[in-house]
């Protein structure tokens, strides 16, 4: 988890001369393969994960147009993305989206790039415009079980598209640092990632964020053994598993109040130590997704985690 040595890599890196990226630059993104001739001066960021990572580049000025934000923006990025052109509250059409003049398009999702949607990558191609997904949201190809390797290793890739490889270096060694300050809980805990979801819940699975976060706070995950992000669970396996916390997902159509209402009053539910505790740990949902609130987040939920006592 510490990463030491990459960590020493990256501020090496920061103490040589910058470099020019090399263009054009051929990648292989969710199995479909993108050229880009020279850094983006007109993006659209669909997915708050998207419009976030840029801003934590410091690109906000090459943003023209942002769709499906999940929730406001963190603190820290609100002034910087105080004003951005809001294309749509939902996954803005293709129609929109061209009308916005952009060179290229980042969607959080591979399925924002759909006929209904954005539009398909190929026919966005013919008008010049290039798209990128976030690695770990492909579908085309079944990402790698994700760590937060992987999420450095997109920053630095963004950094490359868009000539900023200063600015990346400098985030991943920020972020590393806060990584490195976690220290997994080293009671044995056990864990439920509740997404989404009344009569079925919606959980954190084995492969994506919730996995990276929940073995980062040193907890085990009741649904590790299952290869996807996240999956539909019964309310019937969790009481059998019991575990023992719950984080909550506080998203603004399903607040993490609104979670705790629905598992106390479940007369299946209710019977969980974990809610007859209080044992809650709350993330809101931009950070629930792979992205740069990843890092925080952990550190966020690893303070209260600490703050959680169990009885003898």
């Amino acid at each position: 988890m510490r990463h030491l040595g990459r960590f020493s890599f990256i501020l090496t890196l920061l103490a040589l001369p910058a470099q020019a990226a090399a263009y054009p630059l051929t990648l292989d993104n969710c199995g479909y393969t993108i050229t880009i001739n020279q850094a983006p001066e007109r993006v659209v960021t669909i997915k708050s994960t998207a419009t976030e990572m840029l801003l934590s580049l410091g690109l906000g000025d090459h943003i023209v147009g942002v769709g499906f934000q999940d929730g406001p923006l963190p603190p820290h990025l609100a002034l910087a993305g105080a004003g951005l052109p809001v294309l749509s509250d939902k996954l803005p059409s293709q129609e929109v989206v061209l009308e916005a003049e952009p060179d290229f398009i980042y969607g959080g999702w591979e399925s924002n790039f759909a006929a209904d949607g954005a539009g398909e990558r190929s026919t966005l191609a013919t008008f010049g415009v290039a798209t990128y997904v976030a690695p770990a949201a492909c579908r085309s190809v079944k990402p790698a079980k994700l760590t937060f390797d992987h999420l450095f290793d997109q920053i630095d890739e963004l950094g490359a598209i868009f000539d900023a490889g200063d600015a990346a270096a400098r985030l991943v060694a920020e972020q590393q640092a806060v990584l490195n300050a976690v220290t997994p809980d080293p009671r044995g805990l056990t864990a439920l990632w509740y997404s989404s979801g009344t009569k079925t819940p919606y959980v954190g699975a084995g492969s994506n964020a919730p996995a990276m976060i929940m073995e980062a706070l040193g907890i085990a995950n009741i649904y590790a053994d299952i290869d996807e992000g996240w999956t539909s669970a019964s309310w019937e396996a969790i009481v059998d598993a019991n575990p023992d916390v719950i984080v909550l997902v506080d998203a603004a159509w399903n607040s993490a109040e609104q979670k705790k209402t629905l598992l106390a009053e479940n007369p299946i539910t209710s019977q969980l130590d974990a809610v007859i505790n209080q044992r809650y740990l709350v993330i809101p949902f931009p950070a629930s997704e792979a992205g740069i609130r990843n890092v925080p987040a952990t550190a966020d939920m690893a303070a209260q985690l600490a703050k959680l006592t169990f009885g003898e």
